[in-house]
């Protein structure tokens, strides 16, 4: 039995792997087996698009809920688009 070497994966390959275990089309050895890793590393890199999807969903969150823009006139985006604008009375 020969040792294999150490292999890194680009974070592009990491993330279809990753979508393709989150869509659950197919079991993890199914996907081991296609892409030739181990299970207990598909595994990994799931939880890590699961968390890093969590938190760019905060981040959004505090960006349009929160966060005042200049160009909003000091106001966040959800203010500035979602609030009702007073009716101008016509002349």
């Amino acid at each position: 039995m020969t040792k294999r070497t150490r292999r890194t994966h680009a974070p592009a390959f990491k993330a279809k792997v990753a979508l393709a275990a989150l869509k659950g089309e197919k079991t993890l050895a199914e996907l081991a087996q296609l892409y030739d890793v181990h299970s207990n590393q598909i595994t990994a890199w799931k939880a890590q698009l699961s968390e890093g999807a969590a938190g760019l969903g905060r981040y959004m969150v505090v960006y349009n809920g929160r966060r005042p823009h200049s160009s909003l006139g000091a106001r966040t985006p959800d203010q500035a688009y979602f609030t009702q604008a007073p009716l101008l009375a016509a002349a």
